[in-house]
């Protein structure tokens, strides 16, 4: 005679009196439930005194969930059932859960490897540029001094050294005529303020508070600040500075106002 089977939810096949014998067991445990669920409504309908009203409730549930406590620690796991079939198809149940969350665990992992190997080869790339940049460097540092230290030899050996400096020699020479053609050009045609003023002194009441510098002055201050800090190269107008002379350099372009700041000049950058 052939077993009748059932289908129940989780693709496990269960024999017909196997089931039957699983609902017998839940039918009893749903009795003892109802027995206790009935005992303690018996005990939450005792009479009170209206002095023990108050404390009463959180009393007695205490109580309960203590023997409730109490009882669940003496308590021995039981198996739900002894049918071999139940047991085989909640075990392959149980396994197959287990091998759903071994199999999304294992996903997860193998996406996490992916991304780190992917890391991992970009940082390996980066640091093998890194390194033959290095590399590259320390070779062009290498040949560059090599061949600073041969020419530095070579010139001291040779004639062209002389000659480079014989031309160095004859600017320096140039540069001095040139400041003295220019010294005597201004003394000449910008006279000093005090011999040019000496009609405005007459008629002025008292003398000036400080000393005015000569045209010839003013220009080397500028020239001097210009070439030593290019990044700021103004200088600030004081009363030393004749304001007739800073009129001209500024009239002809020879000096440019801060333009934020009027009282303060430069020259203007004609070897730019």
């Amino acid at each position: 005679m052939a077993k009748h089977f059932l289908e129940i939810p989780g693709e496990s096949i269960f024999p017909l009196d196997a089931k039957e014998e699983i609902l017998e067991e839940c039918e009893s445990f749903w009795k003892q439930m109802e027995q206790c669920q009935s005992t303690l409504k018996l005990l939450e309908t005792e009479t009170l005194t209206e002095s023990d009203a108050q404390f009463s409730l959180p009393v007695m549930q205490m109580k309960a969930l203590r023997a409730e406590y109490n009882q669940w620690q003496k308590r021995s796991p039981e198996i739900i059932s002894t049918n071999p079939d139940v047991l085989f198809a909640l075990g392959k149940k149980e396994l197959q859960k287990v091998k759903n969350d071994l199999e999304m665990v294992l996903s997860t992992v193998q996406s996490k490897n992916k991304n780190l190997e992917e890391e991992l080869r970009r940082e390996q790339q980066w640091y093998e540029e890194q390194k033959q940049l290095v590399d590259t460097l320390s070779r062009t540092e290498e040949e560059t001094k090599n061949e600073v230290e041969q020419l530095s030899d070579k010139s001291l050996n040779t004639s062209a050294f002389h000659e480079q400096r014989k031309k160095i020699l004859k600017l320096k020479r140039y540069k001095k005529e040139l400041l003295t053609a220019l010294g005597k050009f201004l003394e000449e045609h910008f006279p000093l303020p005090e011999e040019a003023g000496s009609a405005e002194k007459k008629n002025s009441y008292e003398d000036p508070a400080v000393e005015l510098k000569p045209l010839h002055d003013i220009l080397e201050i500028l020239i001097r600040k210009l070439m030593s800090t290019p990044h700021e190269p103004y200088v600030p107008i004081d009363d030393s500075f004749w304001p007739p002379y800073i009129e001209l350099l500024l009239r002809y372009g020879i000096a440019l106002r801060h333009p934020e700041n009027p009282c303060r000049i430069r020259l203007e950058a004609f070897h730019a």
